[in-house]
């Protein structure tokens, strides 16, 4: 019978251990309405979605751990009979009973497996950051905030004051959040009972704080000044990081002057990255970020840097297109020499460089940045001209590395590299040892924890008003997302609460015509607006008002202010707007942003800019108490992917198409015969290698 629940029977059912002895069968389900506050608590419960034929599907889910009137659960409880004897009818489906209550086929099996689930799931609540003084206190402030608008809480000076922070020449202005000083100093309790402090020397000092490779985290050593002591089971790792800086800055010189030649003779020219994620996205960053800086277009001025990223043939197509194979050189990246998109890449490159120049092309023409000198050398490539990293570097934090050095320092120099490390390790040394109080990277994680877990805003938007920055929004995606997009805790128990960032981004003003309505009139994403106080280029036109970067910048001022305050009803009768606009064009305002304004885009801003997100990044992870630095999230689809892979070679050799008995589900059958379907044109009658040369040479990108 549906029971009426009341607190406590809520709770009991939530804390059983055991219901093989219970009297019936016991189900909690959820649902949402007005937040009675003595059940707001963070218990792990079981979600049902109940239809009109009855209980069509069950899961557990995350309790909501705050109580703010807008995302909560009440825990009902449901209870039928026990399951009947062998022979007896089984009930298909809910039935009234005539005095209102229903009957649900729920089998003792399935409400045993619950209950011990969710026995297990409260044992990980309360060894979690969740049942500590410090975040209930957070959850119980919340209903403090939800009192509060932004536009009122603008008008305090000092606590404007209060949330303005300056350091290292970066500005950073948490004005626009959603908190006030007490929030703050929740925030520094919440840090306090994280032990974030502990952390974050734990990771400088070499622990092995990536537990499930038993790794350490030393991203931090590879832009580490050549006198600082950062060690690796006991051994300073910074010099072996200055070992290969000095390696590359030797090559790098020897290339840009002339010194390397192709194998014709030719001068290098051009640069030819190959490598996926972290050795693509952060290094695509940076040269984004410094192709428009003044000094660093000089150094780079009759020179390319061109990147293959993607397996899908129109990237080689498009990365090719142009170059001359006599005065390219490209840098294969993967630290195994092992994956399998990159060495496809590199495999593609190096044919068209053989198919162009022959077969003594591979030496003068690839280099690596590998530890796996066996298959450099197997693939062609000297040794000798391979450069390392460590496995303490993660492919998303290794920019800093050779990965994205090299590259970067074939096409700008070396000296605009260190410039870049001295930016990045400043920020470092800021993160290591400023006050939690005066911390940036401290802060900006703590407001992102405190969006995501306790307002509950899943999202952000990264919203730099320069165009140079255009690809730090797809880079922090994936410091962030792959960092910080766990479902449990480091020791392997799931969350009781919501972690992880979904971050999105595009320059202003582009981003105003593009997906701004939804931050202002739809869903709450705090963003971030990051603001240069003096442009990479200018433009003065005699006859406008400002500049073409004050057009700009005075978006980057107005957009936030529009978001805080919005516009109110009273505001657009006052306009005479007419009443059936009014509801289309009020903005409730209250949505929070963080202003962060840099003195300059240089390559030491940019270094800075770079350490400040990936520490932010960390802050989130060390809270919530999960490992920030693996990411077996992506490694199924591969595993996937391989099988699919054999095949399609099966398919293509066998000149059949795929069936039943392949071991693929009805769906993916029918999805890889009709691509199969599609290709057939496109055999060949012998093996050779097949270029799209006319692609290129026709229809220029």
């Amino acid at each position: 019978a549906l029971v009426s629940p009341s607190v406590e029977q809520a709770r009991n059912v939530n804390e059983h251990g055991n219901f093989e002895s219970a009297d019936c069968v016991c189900v909690v389900a959820t649902v949402e309405g007005q937040c009675p506050a003595d059940i707001c608590e963070p218990r792990w419960i079981m979600h049902s979605q109940v239809l009109s034929k009855g209980l069509q599907q069950r899961q557990v889910l995350r309790p909501s751990t705050t109580c703010n009137n807008k995302r909560f659960v009440l825990p009902v409880v449901y209870a039928a009979a026990p399951q009947q004897a062998s022979g007896s009818k089984q009930q298909q489906g809910p039935e009234e009973n005539g005095n209102g209550t229903t009957q649900l086929p729920i089998s003792r099996d399935i409400a045993v497996n619950v209950a011990r689930s969710m026995s297990s799931m409260d044992k990980a609540y309360e060894s979690s950051i969740a049942s500590t003084d410090a975040w209930k206190a957070l959850q119980e402030h919340v209903s403090d905030i939800e009192k509060t608008h932004l536009k009122d809480l603008m008008a305090d000076q000092t606590r404007c004051e209060a949330l303005i922070k300056e350091d290292l020449g970066l500005y950073c202005d948490f004005s626009r959040q959603r908190m006030t000083q007490e929030t703050i100093k929740k925030l520094m309790d919440l840090a306090e009972a994280a032990d974030l402090k502990g952390k974050i020397e734990a990771m400088y000092s070499g622990d092995h704080i990536n537990s499930t490779e038993d790794r350490a985290v030393l991203h931090v050593a590879t832009r580490a000044r050549r006198d600082q002591e950062i060690s690796d089971n006991g051994k300073n790792a910074v010099p072996e990081v200055w070992e290969v800086l000095d390696k590359i800055k030797a090559f790098s010189e020897k290339v840009r002057s002339g010194e390397w030649k192709g194998c014709t003779g030719k001068p290098i020219k051009s640069v030819v990255a190959i490598g996926i994620g972290g050795s693509f996205l952060g290094p695509l960053f940076v040269h984004t970020a410094l192709r428009t800086e003044p000094n660093a277009m000089a150094q780079s001025r009759g020179r390319q840097l061109r990147f293959l990223a993607n397996v899908d043939p129109i990237d080689v197509a498009r990365a090719l297109n142009g170059l001359d194979p006599e005065e390219t050189l490209a840098v294969v990246i993967s630290k195994t020499f092992t994956t399998a998109e990159t060495m496809l890449n590199a495999r593609t490159v190096r044919s068209w460089l053989v198919s162009q120049l022959g077969e003594g092309a591979v030496a003068k023409h690839m280099v690596a940045v590998s530890t796996n000198l066996k298959l450099v050398k197997e693939f062609g490539i000297d040794p000798d001209n391979a450069f390392g990293f460590w496995d303490w570097v993660g492919g998303r934090y290794s920019v800093c590395s050779a990965v994205g050095v090299l590259p970067l320092a074939l096409q700008y120099g070396f000296e605009i590299m260190e410039q870049f490390l001295s930016g990045a390790n400043s920020m470092d040394d800021h993160f290591r040892s400023a006050p939690l109080e005066s911390n940036l990277p401290v802060l900006m994680g703590l407001t992102s924890v405190w969006n995501i877990s306790f307002l509950g805003y899943p999202a952000r938007a990264i919203l730099p008003y320069c165009q140079a920055l255009s690809k730090l929004a797809p880079h922090i995606q994936q410091v962030s997302m792959e960092s910080n997009g766990k479902g449990v805790d480091i020791h392997g128990n799931v969350l009781p609460f919501e972690a992880g960032e979904i971050d999105f981004g595009e320059p202003g003003t582009n981003g105003q015509h593009s997906f701004y309505q939804l931050i202002h009139q739809g869903r709450v994403i705090p963003c971030d607006f990051i603001g240069i106080v003096r442009s990479q280029q200018s433009v003065y036109l005699k006859d406008e008002i400002v500049s073409n970067h004050d057009e700009l910048m005075c978006n980057f001022f107005a957009q936030a202010d529009a978001l805080a305050y919005g516009k109110s009803r009273e505001e657009l009768r006052s306009q005479n707007v007419p009443d059936y606009l009014i509801p289309h064009r009020i903005f409730t305002g209250n949505r929070p942003s963080t202003s962060l304004l840099l003195p300059e885009l240089s390559a030491y801003t940019v270094g800075q800019l770079l350490a400040l997100y990936e520490h932010q990044v960390a802050v989130q992870g060390f809270v919530w108490n999960i490992n920030s630095f693996d990411q077996w999230g992506v490694e199924l689809g591969k595993v996937l992917a391989s099988r699919v892979r054999q095949m399609i070679n099966l398919s293509r050799n066998k000149h059949r198409f795929v069936n039943n008995s392949d071991g693929f589900n009805y769906s993916t059958t029918r999805l890889l015969n009709k691509y199969l379907q599609g290709k057939t044109q496109l055999l060949y009658p012998e093996p050779r290698d097949v270029f799209p040369a006319e692609l290129l040479e026709h229809h220029p990108f």
